[in-house]
């Protein structure tokens, strides 16, 4: 639980890291520094049901072109997998890291949820319920308990999937200039008398890296950016201020550090593909490549000193989509869909999945691609076999009437 703050403290907190931030620094809680094992573990939300029938479409059934339409026709080869699937040609980086065996694809997996709801569907997603709004705190938090690993949200604020009984540090990108060291200065002996603010302040300086706001502000590899600018350079959408790869670059920076934190939370919009989906420059080919550009970006931030060989990745979304285009050329809101788990400690290289098939007899209701695998297979097998959390915890508070959901293998 977070620790009450009196409400003259909590004034000066709001106003010292609300109106607009002075400083590049999110708001901040108090919470227990690094983990023996130095296993990193890194949620990516998408945010908006992904359709996983386009990111890995399953050109190998034999109902896949017929059922998909327009959608099943791509302008260049899709990137085989093993057996009837493939990559999106967008994803790039994620076939190289299947091929070096750092990425596992788990397919037809979904919530126990089986509505169409946006909101109720991630509700269940980060809270790790059965039904919407049965728990009002995350799985990943209380996964990580109130023991010496933390998390961090790489956003404003802390999402619901990190909500548990320890604080969560937030942090969040800036386009505002620098607080002067005589600001910073004077604020610190504001602070001195009171453990609560000095604290803060002092792991917001702890998660401040230099050169993180130079960072911020560039466009494509390196080109620069001028803060409040609205046009950026050509091919630099994804790293824009705020934007999944500059996030990833930052997680990795705070992941390596030996008090680092032991999971990060980050998300990306824009997969509500309800038209124009196949658009080679619509929201849904630009999402697959932030995503493409973003999980190289972690991994490349991970390499370097090996804590890449220790993290592992789930990339998931609250629902697939329907199998048939709509009238609009895109698709709308369904069940099944993909995840993706990658890191260096995982078993890469192979498509996890109990094929249903793309005929209308086996689509859920006609419509969606069937979930035959918990995405909770997917949670639990990497919360046991990586953050060491035991059986009995994933099946009773992580995952409350969940002993039914056998953990998946994923490791190496």
């Amino acid at each position: 639980m977070t620790p009450s703050i009196d409400p003259r403290r909590r004034f000066v907190v709001g106003a010292f890291l609300g109106a607009g931030a002075l400083l590049p620094w999110s708001t901040l809680s108090l919470a227990a520094s690094g983990n023996a094992s130095g296993r990193r573990f890194v949620l990516v939300i998408l945010r908006g049901g992904m359709d996983g029938l386009s990111a890995v479409p399953a050109i190998g059934d034999p109902s896949f072109e017929a059922a998909r339409a327009a959608l099943g026709r791509f302008a260049t080869p899709p990137l085989a997998l093993d057996g009837p699937f493939a990559l999106h040609p967008q994803l790039v980086q994620a076939h190289a890291m299947y091929g070096r065996g750092e990425l596992a694809v788990v397919h037809a997996v979904g919530l126990p949820y089986r509505e169409r709801s946006h909101f109720d569907a991630q509700q269940v997603l980060e809270s790790g319920g059965v039904r919407p709004y049965e728990l009002g705190s995350g799985w990943l938090g209380r996964a990580l308990g109130d023991g010496p690993a933390r998390g961090i949200a790489l956003n404003t604020a802390v999402p619901l999937v990190l909500r548990g009984r320890a604080p969560v540090d937030t942090w969040a990108p800036s386009v505002l200039p620098e607080p002067s060291a005589d600001l910073v200065a004077r604020i610190e002996r504001m602070y001195a008398g009171d453990p609560v603010l000095a604290t803060a302040l002092a792991r917001a300086k702890a998660l401040h890296l230099d050169g993180a706001l130079t960072e911020m502000a560039r466009g494509g590899d390196s080109a620069p950016m001028t803060p409040g600018t609205t046009s950026l350079p050509a091919g630099a959408a994804s790293a824009r201020p705020g934007s999944f790869t500059v996030l990833a670059r930052r997680a990795a920076e705070f992941l390596v550090k030996p008090d680092g934190p032991q999971a990060a939370v980050l998300e990306i919009g824009g997969w509500d593909t309800h038209a124009n989906q196949a658009n080679p420059n619509g929201a849904f080919v630009a999402a697959l490549r932030q995503l493409d550009a973003g999980l190289a970006a972690l991994r490349d931030g991970l390499a370097g000193d090996g804590t890449w060989k220790r993290t592992v990745v789930v990339v998931a979304t609250e629902f697939g989509r329907e199998v048939a285009i709509n009238g609009t050329q895109g698709t709308d809101h369904g069940t099944g869909g993909a995840a993706f788990v990658l890191g260096g400690a995982v078993k890469g290289g192979r498509v996890i999945a109990d094929w249903p098939g793309l005929a209308k007899k086996d689509r859920f209701e006609g419509r969606d691609l069937r979930t035959t695998t918990d995405l909770r297979a997917v949670l639990k097998g990497v919360l046991a076999d990586h953050l060491e959390v035991a059986g009995t915890a994933l099946d009773g508070e992580v995952f409350p009437d969940s002993a039914a959901v056998r953990p998946l293998a994923l490791l190496a």
